[in-house]
């Protein structure tokens, strides 16, 4: 056993236990043909917490993938929406609901093309900023206060280049390495937020410029 996985067993078992009090939404597409697209940076943070933790994202509710994690100090719950990104409020709607959550237990972590790759912005609240995924979710929820992690994940390359396919491309190699870190501090930015931390959050992920 390696000593990420000692410390995965030591953060499982000495955490809360019982209904998620926070619930942690990776959004992308479902699909090996959109495995690693821009538009899938969310899941790939999910995956990403879910591998710190030593658990599988694989439990189907609540039209997602799911897995119940101790982060953070509390219980959350980790989800991936099986509803394609246009309609991820769905997915975030029922899983709210059924754990009798408000928006205020809820953080998103999402792509932005706003953002050079690599590069980190952390908010409390805010518009959809065009993201079709977040339109979903304040449009079905009722509101645009919940926390939300965007990653960069770089503009088109010029500007008569379609945005469907821009955000459906894959990395590359270069944007990959960039790519990496970005998803552990979305990690690390997220766990700050679920324990009440997101000044510190903002503090030190956002990046300038």
């Amino acid at each position: 056993m390696s000593i990420f996985d000692i410390f995965a067993k030591i953060e499982s078992e000495r955490a809360p236990t019982g209904a998620p009090s926070h619930i942690i939404v990776g959004l992308g597409n479902p699909g090996s043909q959109y495995e690693d697209t821009r538009h899938n940076a969310g899941f790939m943070a999910a995956d990403t917490i879910a591998e710190k933790l030593g658990v599988d994202i694989k439990k189907l509710r609540f039209k997602s993938l799911t897995a119940d994690i101790n982060f953070g100090g509390k219980r959350c719950l980790l989800l991936k929406p099986s509803t394609f990104m246009n309609n991820s409020g769905e997915a975030v709607v029922a899983a709210l609901e059924y754990y009798k959550l408000t928006t205020k237990e809820l953080t998103v972590i999402y792509d932005d093309i706003a953002l050079d790759v690599g590069r980190l912005r952390i908010r409390a609240k805010g518009s959809d900023g065009g993201h079709n995924g977040i339109k979903s979710i304040i449009y079905l929820t009722g509101s645009d206060e919940f926390s939300r992690i965007r990653i960069g994940v770089g503009a088109k390359p010029h500007p008569d280049y379609p945005l469907a396919d821009w955000v459906l491309s894959h990395f590359t190699v270069e944007e990959g390495k960039l790519l990496v870190p970005a998803l552990e501090n979305a990690a690390a930015a997220a766990e700050l937020i679920v324990s009440g931390k997101i000044n510190e959050a903002m503090n030190k992920f956002n990046t300038r410029g």
